[in-house]
């Protein structure tokens, strides 16, 4: 099989919930040799959660908060491109410095590609969070503080099912965007493909290995989730840890290339 580029497509391999298991694991080992590169990541992934929620604060949308804090998991396999290029790394032997980490990041346009792809995910969520409060809560439904809201969506029936639907849309989009972006963002880093191919590819991953691929992701959204809760401050160690692990997974996932025969 060739991929839109003509190369030939990576080779997806079955994967076990050890695989996963053992994918922590090697994470866990990676922060701790590379600590600097997984907080400064994890602390810009907290930061970037914690400014939204003032933002949003500042502007009297409070109740947004909670919406806001469950999207925000959406753009976390781009943030933790950094963690991949360091664990790819250590892997080969190489040094890994702050310029060389930043250039892998910038220097491939197709990554650049696959960021777009999260954010207009990330969007559509915020967008079916506004559809979904006008139709159960109201038009023009504004709330002055977070309390007040999460006191009309647990205390009515139109809040409880605009929670049970939002949850239940939010689910839809993170298994889509999770299935589209496991794989893709270490492969486009570690190989010369498209990012079409990428998404494809990792599609292809969570069919072959569904059970242990929808663990994976379960791990993911409950892990982030909790790290949130304590102002986002949590990430600076969950956010590296993932990374690294999410490079091992794909490690274990996709084949090595093939030698090219000249």
């Amino acid at each position: 099989m060739s991929s839109i580029s003509g190369k030939t497509d990576p080779v997806v391999q079955r994967i076990a919930a050890a695989d996963v298991a053992e994918a922590l694991v090697r994470g866990l080992r990676d922060f701790q040799a590379a600590p600097f590169y997984g907080l400064a990541f994890g602390a810009l992934y907290a930061a970037g959660g914690i400014l939204t929620v003032l933002s949003v604060t500042a502007l009297g949308m409070s109740y947004l908060a909670y919406p806001l804090a469950a999207g925000f998991a959406l753009i976390g396999p781009f943030v933790a491109t950094g963690l991949y290029e360091v664990s790819r790394r250590r892997e080969t032997g190489q040094a890994a410095s702050p310029r060389e980490v930043i250039a892998a990041m910038t220097s491939r346009g197709e990554i650049g590609w696959m960021a777009f792809v999260t954010l207009f995910v990330f969007i559509v969520w915020m967008y079916q969070v506004r559809l979904l409060m006008a139709l159960f809560l109201g038009l023009n439904a504004s709330f002055s503080t977070l309390q007040q809201f999460i006191t009309v969506v647990l205390t009515t029936n139109e809040g409880l099912l605009f929670l049970a639907i939002g949850n239940i849309v939010g689910a839809a989009l993170s298994l889509i965007l999770f299935s589209l972006t496991v794989v893709s963002f270490p492969l486009l880093l570690d190989r010369e493909v498209d990012f079409v191919t990428a998404m494809i590819t990792s599609v292809r991953a969570v069919v072959t290995s569904p059970v242990p691929m929808i663990g994976w992701a379960a791990v993911v959204v409950v892990l982030l989730m909790v790290s949130a809760l304590p102002f986002f401050l949590g990430l600076l160690v969950t956010l590296p840890v993932l990374g690294h692990a999410t490079w091992h997974l794909y490690r274990r996932i996709v084949a090595p290339a093939a030698p090219a025969v000249i």
